[in-house]
C-alpha cells in the first residue's frame, strides 16, 4: 500500500509531482531546504519561486526533513543526487522513484547506481518522460513512464500516482528508461543550437531522426533496451525536448548556435550529461557523432556551422 508519499526537492518539478500525487489522493510532504517555502506551501498552498501563483493541493504539507513514508520521489538536479541521498541515511526497504534524468560527472553512473552506492537497501524506480512541471501541476494531461525491476511493485506504485490528468505507465526497462531520459538531453541541446543557428526546420528533423538512430546504438550497448525508444521515455521525451521553448535544454542550445552564453541561471542537464556521454560511448565503442558534436559545441572549440558541416561530409552510410 502506498498512503504516505515524500517528495524530497521542492523545486519545480518535485513540487509538480507532489501535486500529482496529491490529487491522487495520497497523503504528501514536500521536503525543502529553505524554511520560507516550508512556510509559503503550508500557508499559502503556492510555491512562488518555482511555480508562480500555480494553487497547491491542501493535502501537500512541506517540511524541512524527511521522516519516512511509503514512498520517496527523489526531484533534485542530476549532480545533487549523491548528497541528498547521503543526507537521508539507510532507505531499507523503501521503495525510491529517482526523476532526475542525467547521468554524474566524474564516476559516470546512472541515479539508479547512485542510489545503490548509497542506499543499497532501497528499491530503485525510475520515472522519465514528455513532462514540463508546469503541465502537470496545472493538471494538463501529462503522461510518463515508470520503470522497475518488479513488475506488480511497479504496476502498484503508478497506479498509486495516477490521477485524472497524471497517467505513468509501468515498464520493465529501468536501465533503458533512465538512460534515454539523460541523454535526450544531449540531444535537445543540439537542436537548440541548429534552431539558434538558424539552420532550418529540415534540419531540426533531421538531428531527430539521427538522433533516435544514434541512441538505438547507445542503449543496447549500455545496458537499456532498443525497444524503450519507441515509448514515453524513448521518442516522446526526445521530440518534446528537441522542440519545445520550455526545455532549458534546448534553451541552451539556442543560445549556443546564435554564438550566445546561456543565462547562468539556467540549469541543463545535458551540458553536465554530455562528456559523460560521450566517454561511455568510446568506452563501449560505440559511434556517437552527435555526442561528439555537442560537446564540441560546449567545449567552443569549433562554430555549430562547422560542426554541420563536418557531420555533412561523413561518408554515406545506408539508413538500415
Amino acid at each position: 500500500m502506498v498512503d504516505r508519499v515524500a517528495v524530497v526537492g521542492a523545486g519545480e518539478w518535485g513540487t509538480a509531482l507532489a501535486q500529482a500525487a496529491a490529487i491522487a489522493g495520497r497523503s504528501v510532504t514536500l521536503v525543502a531546504r529553505a524554511a520560507a517555502v516550508v512556510d509559503e506551501i503550508n500557508q499559502r498552498h503556492t510555491n512562488s519561486r518555482h511555480l508562480g501563483a500555480q494553487q497547491l493541493s491542501p493535502g501537500i504539507v512541506g517540511s524541512l526533513g524527511f521522516e519516512g513514508a511509503d514512498l520517496l520521489i527523489l526531484a533534485v538536479p542530476a549532480q545533487a543526487s549523491r548528497a541528498a541521498l547521503s543526507a537521508l541515511g539507510r532507505l531499507d526497504g523503501l521503495p525510491v522513484v529517482l526523476t532526475a534524468k542525467g547521468l554524474e560527472e566524474g564516476t559516470l553512473e546512472r541515479q539508479s547506481e547512485i542510489l545503490a552506492e548509497i542506499a543499497p537497501g532501497a528499491i530503485p524506480f525510475v520515472l522519465s518522460g514528455p513532462s514540463f512541471a508546469v503541465d502537470l501541476a496545472a493538471g494538463r494531461p501529462t503522461a510518463v513512464t515508470l520503470a522497475g525491476d518488479d513488475a506488480a511493485a511497479t504496476e502498484a506504485i503508478a497506479a498509486a500516482l495516477a490521477g485524472p490528468s497524471f497517467r505513468p505507465y509501468a515498464a520493465g526497462d529501468r536501465i533503458g528508461v533512465e538512460l534515454a531520459g539523460a541523454l535526450k538531453n544531449v540531444y535537445a541541446l543540439a537542436a537548440g543550437a541548429v534552431d539558434g543557428a538558424k539552420l532550418g526546420a529540415s534540419a531540426r528533423s533531421a538531428l531527430i531522426a539521427r538522433a533516435f538512430a544514434e541512441l538505438g546504438r547507445l542503449l543496447p550497448a549500455l545496458g537499456g533496451q532498443a525497444a524503450t525508444l519507441a515509448g514515453l521515455a524513448g521518442l516522446g521525451d526526445l521530440t518534446l525536448s528537441c522542440t519545445s521553448e520550455q526545455s532549458r535544454n534546448y534553451r541552451t542550445g539556442v543560445a549556443l548556435g546564435r554564438g550566445e552564453k546561456p543565462p547562468a541561471q539556467l540549469l541543463a542537464e545535458g551540458v553536465f550529461t554530455a562528456p559523460v556521454a560521450q566517454r561511455l560511448a568510446h568506452k563501449t565503442g560505440i559511434d556517437a557523432p552527435l555526442i561528439d558534436a555537442v560537446n564540441l559545441l560546449l567545449g567552443g572549440n569549433a562554430s555549430i556551422q562547422t560542426i554541420v558541416a563536418g557531420l555533412m561530409s561523413r561518408p554515406l552510410k545506408r539508413e538500415n
